[in-house]
């Protein structure tokens, strides 16, 4: 399909007609610090969100409500003649939309996909409202904190890969010849959601979507340094002592479950990533 990359100086017609077109039928992702404004704005607990409201142990909003008439689901946080109910709360998706976001030579791009620019299709009014350029639309949308909290749990992200490597390079396990955990890495990859998040099961998937952290809740990059700190310690009481190859082993691929969930919640693609990070071990000497 064809994209199309955007500067910030980019004019469109990016004023919306908030007709509620594009909360039917998508696919939205959240990243732990969305799941937690979300609730903030909801007056529930992140946990009761996340129980009620999405899917795959928090990473994906349910879309549970009335059908247009294309017969796609609402958004379930949608309420039929109003719109968004948690407008102020909702995540960086529904914020760029119908713009999409890239990080290349660590640099945001923004892009939309087809050859016709999206909102056309559905709300052709919004070329009699006023055109934006990227950079305007973007501060009237207020992303600049969803944006910050989405590169923090990119990095996280990674910072939880490596332990996967870790256990798998550091320690004697790839040297002793092991080829099941790189298999098991690349089977992660293709998995669904709802198998992966089992796999990780309820005591990663909590720490990793709903941590206990009470403060910070309005600073993206606080938030997400506190909810680094406590992934690691968990990993480290978790990981820190186990010496046998199996006992590696399943740690490791338990850890980059963590990751690639993680990943998926980001809007990455956990096959590419998984394919990317295995040839990274394969090229320090691991095998599959």
């Amino acid at each position: 399909m064809q994209t199309t990359t955007l500067s910030n100086e980019s004019i469109l017609p990016l004023t919306c007609s908030r007709s509620g077109s594009c909360c039917f039928g998508k696919a939205v992702m959240l990243n732990p610090w969305e799941l937690l404004r979300f609730s903030v704005e909801k007056k529930i607990t992140p946990r009761e969100f996340r129980d009620v409201y999405t899917e795959f142990g928090g990473i994906q909003l349910i879309f549970d409500g009335k059908s247009d008439k294309k017969g796609q689901k609402a958004c379930s946080q949608y309420v039929d003649n109003f719109g968004c109910s948690v407008h102020q709360g909702r995540p960086l998706a529904c914020r760029l939309y119908p713009l999409g976001r890239k990080i290349q030579f660590n640099k945001a791009q923004y892009i939309y996909e087809g050859s016709t620019f999206p909102c056309l299709t559905d709300c052709a009014e919004v070329l009699d409202l006023p055109k934006l350029s990227v950079g305007e639309y973007l501060r009237e949308q207020e992303a600049n904190p969803f944006e910050k909290a989405q590169d923090e749990y990119l990095l996280i992200m990674q910072n939880i890969a490596d332990i996967a490597f870790e256990l798998l390079l550091d320690s004697g396990l790839a040297a002793s010849g092991d080829t099941k955990t790189l298999v098991l890495w690349r089977e992660m990859g293709n998995e669904l959601p709802e198998i992966l998040s089992e796999r990780i099961g309820n005591e990663w998937i909590d720490i990793l979507m709903i941590p206990e952290i009470t403060n910070e809740i309005e600073n993206p990059v606080a938030f997400a340094h506190q909810h680094n700190n406590l992934l690691l310690l968990k990993a480290q009481e978790k990981f820190g002592n186990v010496e046998s190859l199996q006992e590696l082993h399943k740690a490791s691929v338990l850890i980059m479950g963590v990751a690639l969930h993680l990943a998926r919640s980001l809007g990455a693609n956990p096959k590419e990533i998984s394919d990317h990070f295995i040839e990274t071990a394969k090229n320090h000497g691991a095998k599959e």
